[in-house]
């Protein structure tokens, strides 16, 4: 059964069909991040200035919404940790 409520809670997709995609792009940066695993081989697509690192490092990076990083290391819970000292809103990304 359908809440009376449901449209209130959720914006028309209409109202979304006139965004341009740097917008879209930039939705939620500043106050949404999410975290994921980096292997070494991996890391310098994101962190060029990086020096080389043993392959079977694993890593963890903290990410704006827009896919830029914030914070990069060895640890999930320190990326948590920073996440929550920035206030920012935590997603799951699959």
């Amino acid at each position: 059964m359908r809440n009376r409520n449901d449209d209130a809670e959720f914006p028309r997709l209409d109202v979304f069909a006139d965004m341009t995609e740097d917008v879209l792009a930039e939705l939620g940066t500043g106050s949404v991040a999410y975290i994921r695993k980096l292997k070494a081989k991996d890391m310098k697509a994101l962190f060029p200035q990086m020096p080389p690192v043993q392959d079977s490092t694993l890593l963890w990076v903290l990410l704006n919404a827009n896919g830029t990083p914030i914070l990069l290391s060895d640890s999930r819970e320190a990326a948590v940790a920073n996440a929550f000292e920035q206030d920012l809103k935590m997603v799951s990304v699959h």
